[in-house]
């Protein structure tokens, strides 16, 4: 049975209590505070003008716990590498346009077709990416036109990051290489494989590629060289998703065997991904800032109470995201909650 959807699904519900913290050695506990340490306090980020040295509150946020032991495990728990690769990320956070230019609205038009989509999650509560090159719908001629998809492609994966669980620091790349897509260009790929490696370590949990042609294959031959021992792991070609474990059938459309289908209609997805997204991320900023506020904090905390977003009915929009309290112990809101949820997909024999 095929359940068509709309928008995006909410993410699973995870009690942060119920999930067991990793621990660390007591030797990578010293590394990590001092790293921390290193940005705490009066931190003046190196070599950017004067009045731009304090760090944002953005940023502060961005620097957590756990991004901070991202990197250490990325440089192989070697404390100066990483403070020196998480202070390139800042600036190049900052010149990549993050707090001033790629905004909902400079981004949308790279959207219209839904080439890059965030929709369900794999059986470890990974967001999942869905990227349908045949559906590009802009090119790449110009540097400025090139930097504007990458800043897209980052974009979506921004927002995947806002709808991780409790617990949960990666997502799942989904590439679909279907109705005689393009690869993208060697120069693009080439820096979106470089911000992914030097920006985001870490934050790959699986890259599943579907419906390779022949092509595309020699072109991914150029390209595996690039990516890391590590990162070369995670990915997989033509996997059987549902078959081999990776997702259930109602988590992942019918393209990758599952059972749920998204019929893009961009006026709809797009306000319902930013709402979620938006809403979802202000409130855990809020967090934030109600245990002080400042870098190092855990996203295990920051995250542990927030509220997830269910779809609920409405009979003159149409199916919309509202939010909902997440617990699972209520009755009287699930006895609501989940037949709206139901009505809001339209069910397919």
């Amino acid at each position: 049975m095929v359940v068509v959807h709309q928008v995006p699904i909410p993410p699973p519900h995870r009690n942060a209590a119920e999930l067991t913290r990793p621990t660390l050695t007591e030797q990578h506990q010293t590394k990590l505070d001092i790293v921390m340490k290193h940005f705490s306090g009066e931190y003046k980020l190196p070599d950017v003008e004067e009045d731009k040295q304090s760090l944002m509150e953005e940023e502060q946020y961005w620097l957590s716990r756990e991004c901070m032991l991202r990197y250490l495990r990325a440089a192989k728990w070697d404390e100066k590498s990483a403070m020196i690769r998480l202070e390139a990320t800042l600036k190049w956070r900052r010149e990549f346009g993050f707090y001033d230019q790629m905004t909902n609205e400079y981004v949308e038009p790279q959207a219209l077709t839904g080439k890059e989509l965030v929709f369900g999650y794999d059986v470890d509560g990974r967001p999942a990416l869905y990227m349908f090159p045949s559906r590009q719908n802009t090119d790449a001629t110009t540097a400025e036109k090139q930097r504007h998809q990458l800043q897209f492609a980052v974009w979506v994966m921004e927002r995947a990051f806002d709808l991780l669980p409790v617990g949960v620091e990666n997502i799942a790349f989904m590439i679909d290489f279907s109705d005689k897509a393009k690869s993208p260009s060697l120069s693009t790929s080439r820096y979106m494989l470089s911000y992914l490696q030097n920006h985001y370590p870490e934050r790959l949990g699986r890259g599943l590629v579907l419906n390779v042609p022949y092509l595309v294959s020699l072109f991914f031959k150029v390209m595996m060289p690039l990516v890391d021992p590590v990162t070369r792991e995670k990915i997989k070609f033509n996997p059987e998703v549902v078959k081999d474990g990776m997702f259930t059938a109602d988590q992942v459309i019918t393209k990758w065997g599952g059972e749920a289908e998204l019929p893009y209609e961009h006026e709809v997805y797009w306000p319902a991904l930013i709402k979620m997204c938006k809403d979802r991320h202000q409130r855990r900023l809020e967090k934030w800032r109600s245990l002080g506020g400042t870098v190092g904090l855990s996203e295990w905390d920051v995250f542990q109470d927030d509220s997830d977003v269910m779809l609920v009915q409405n009979p003159e929009k149409g199916n919309v995201a509202q939010e909902a309290p997440a617990t699972v112990d209520d009755e009287k809101k699930l006895d609501t909650a989940v037949p709206a949820a139901v009505e809001a997909a339209q069910v397919v024999a």
